[in-house]
């Protein structure tokens, strides 16, 4: 979908929810005329909804967003995107992402490694296998992962020997990976408006220029947060715990002293550690909440929003849903729905 008041494409999201509802949630957004839906990682794979999503729906594309590269070998994330593909008929995208060591080697377990180079393996990985899977596949000698396919036998022409693959990015070491060999980049959804044109948008169009690349090799998709509400002070206590759980992870403290709110998320990572984020949503300054989040008014909103037309191709709009009650999150996904798709 293009809303005609940004020019922006619009993308959804699909979570891990009982089948039938999945299946609603996808034909809705294929009614709205949105582009796709996305799943994230949050500790499950994140094509078991996507699945679900395909097979209910005929044109909508279907997206991991993301899938850690780190959780899984990249011969399994190769397969994983061939059978998505197969299952879609064509109409997926494997988004990659290196999430933090926190979670990719505190929680996942994976090896000790530099996160960028790891992607960059991963996505090389991953394209020669998707592409020679079928026809017999030369050893991959890389410096995390090695394989050489000696008793691998032969699978099902895929769908497309070619699959997209989007990379999203937190700062700009990853938006320079996305340029030199992704076909797109998923902003954060930390990413502010500013952070997004003045930071973000320049790094990666210097990035393309000196891999030889054009601004249109390049999808660029970006995750804004809003909160709509005509009480716009309930709005901003409503976001507060979204940028606690974020602003709590201590490998993103370059990125919020990059914003001005260094200290404040040093006070947020006490929380995290506690595993109760929650219980410091409170030290959350309502300048931090406008500094990440759209909140208010509908016209505020979308005139916010609208800003990035120009500069992404597309946009994932998100309410601030941690720490919401149910009723509160699907509230806020509802004024989305009918300030940008008219329902």
């Amino acid at each position: 979908m293009s809303d005609s008041s940004t020019g922006l494409r619009h993308w959804g999201v699909v979570q891990p929810l009982p089948a039938p509802i999945i299946a609603q949630m996808a034909q809705q957004a294929e009614r709205q005329g949105v582009v796709g839906v996305f799943a994230p990682q949050v500790y499950g794979p994140p094509f078991i909804p996507l699945a679900v999503a395909a097979g209910a729906t005929e044109k909508l594309k279907i997206a991991s967003g993301i899938a850690i590269a780190a959780a899984r070998s990249p011969f399994e994330t190769a397969m994983a995107a061939i059978d998505m593909d197969r299952i879609s008929n064509g109409r997926f995208v494997l988004g990659l992402g290196t999430s933090v060591s926190a979670w990719s080697q505190g929680i996942f377990g994976a090896p000790e490694h530099r996160p960028v180079p790891f992607l960059r393996e991963t996505v090389a990985a991953v394209r020669h296998i998707v592409a020679g899977a079928h026809t017999g596949l030369e050893p991959f000698e890389g410096s995390y992962f090695k394989a050489d396919f000696k008793e691998l036998q032969p699978t099902a022409p895929p769908v497309r020997e070619q699959i997209p693959i989007w990379i999203a990015a937190l700062r700009a070491p990853l938006v320079r990976l996305a340029a030199q060999v992704a076909d797109g980049v998923i902003g954060h959804p930390m990413w502010s408006i500013e952070w997004t044109l003045d930071q973000m948008y320049p790094a990666l169009l210097t990035a393309l220029e000196k891999a030889g690349r054009s601004r249109d090799d390049i999808e660029i998709n970006i995750w804004p947060w809003a909160a709509i509400n005509t009480d716009e002070a309930e709005a901003i206590e409503d976001s507060r715990p979204t940028m606690a759980f974020y602003g709590g992870i201590e490998q993103y403290q370059p990125f919020f002293e990059a914003h001005g709110f260094g200290e404040v998320a040093k006070r947020l990572q006490e929380g995290v550690r506690r595993g109760d984020f929650m219980s410091v949503a409170g030290l959350v300054p309502d300048e931090m909440v406008h500094a990440f989040v759209a909140v208010g008014e509908p016209d505020k909103v979308r005139e916010r929003i609208a800003r990035l037309e120009g500069v992404a191709n597309s946009v994932c709009i998100l309410p601030p849903v941690y720490g919401l009650s149910p009723e509160k999150a699907m509230f806020y996904t509802g004024t989305i729905a009918q300030t940008f798709h008219g329902q």
